[in-house]
């Protein structure tokens, strides 16, 4: 079997096989699914991953982790790695930046270590049918869901919040306390993801609260780093000072904007209260320590690997598992003032 066999059963050129076989961005996902099928279909081996081949584990499971600068993640990569461990398996991990596509990366993963399940962490939330299909094998989804794709749930796995009840829990926190002027801090209101969740929520919790929602307390960083959240909230402060609180949707962000508010002048939380949602390590130790509804990361990282073991045994079908936050209270969240 070679590279042109597959090129013949599907129509394609051989240029166009090895595109995909190098996960090159140029070939369309509809094309990409074909030859991942034909590949499948007909066994192919490419010469890489025969080499690979004789020294890969047969009991590998992968992760693609997308953004994994992001210290959220690393507990949940040592507990996934742990259980993997625990089960006679071995980890594969693979990391590729917040842009990337990850399902591209998973199914290059997947022929070039033939691995038996993956597991994707910080993915993307809008799958394709045909997406799923290029990956071949049982994969769970951990911290996403899938949920403005069209990918059937019985197909995969998920773990992880609900961001809209999260996103409402934390803009209620800041409502109890008799906020009204409440700022949210997020990347886009439209990024088919958490940001997009999360603010969902913080606008369920106004209305319920009948607390109008003013566009101009929409902070959006349109980039997910520590330093576009801190520039942004400095430009909110020079523009109003009325704002007394921010829903930050990520703990990272909610320390960009305590810098911030500290370097204009003003202090936390007696100007501005703070509230986040992900508990990272490092947000224990900021002055003050910030409130925060903190993610079970361990559990996150166990049950995904649990749930791919299930399906890979047989022992039951693919689900999707939803956890809960726990309120760390810090030193972030006070009363307004009036």
């Amino acid at each position: 079997m070679t590279i042109k066999d597959v090129a013949a059963a599907c129509g394609v050129a051989v240029s166009t096989v090895s595109r995909v076989l190098n996960n090159h961005p140029d070939v369309s996902a509809s094309t990409r699914a074909r030859v991942l099928e034909a590949i499948d279909r007909l066994h192919y081996i490419p010469n890489n991953s025969a080499r690979d081949l004789v020294a890969s584990q047969v009991d590998s499971i992968g992760l693609v982790v997308r953004g994994a600068e992001n210290p959220f993640y690393t507990p949940i990569i040592r507990a996934i790695e742990a259980s993997c461990e625990a089960a006679g398996y071995t980890m594969v991990l693979h990391q590729i930046p917040v842009g990337a596509d990850e399902i591209s990366a998973g199914a290059a993963l997947v022929r070039s270590k033939r691995l038996r399940g993956i597991i994707f962490l910080g993915g993307r939330f809008d799958y394709s049918q045909e997406e799923g299909a290029a990956i071949g094998i049982p994969f769970v989804c951990c911290t996403n869901t899938n949920q403005f794709g069209d990918l059937d749930k019985s197909v995969y796995s998920s773990v992880s919040i609900d961001d809209f009840a999260e996103g409402y829990r934390a803009t209620r926190l800041l409502i109890d306390q008799g906020h009204a002027r409440i700022a949210v801090l997020l990347d886009s209101v439209r990024d088919h993801s958490i940001s997009e969740l999360r603010y969902a929520g913080y606008c369920q919790a106004l209305a319920d609260a009948g607390v109008p929602l003013d566009a101009d307390l929409v902070l959006e960083t349109i980039d997910f780093t520590m330093a576009a959240a801190y520039e942004r909230t400095l430009r909110a402060f020079r523009e109003r000072r009325d704002i007394t609180a921010i829903f930050a949707i990520a703990d990272s962000m909610a320390i960009s904007a305590m810098k911030a508010i500290h370097d204009v002048g003003l202090t936390v939380p007696e100007a501005c209260s703070i509230v986040a949602i992900d508990g990272i390590e490092m947000s224990r130790y900021t002055v003050p320590t910030l409130t925060t509804l903190t993610q079970p990361q361990v559990t996150m990282g166990e049950e995904a690997v649990k749930i791919l073991l299930d399906v890979l045994s047989g022992a039951a079908p693919s689900r999707h598992v939803r956890l809960e936050t726990v309120l760390r209270e810090g030193e972030t969240l006070g009363p307004a003032r009036h």
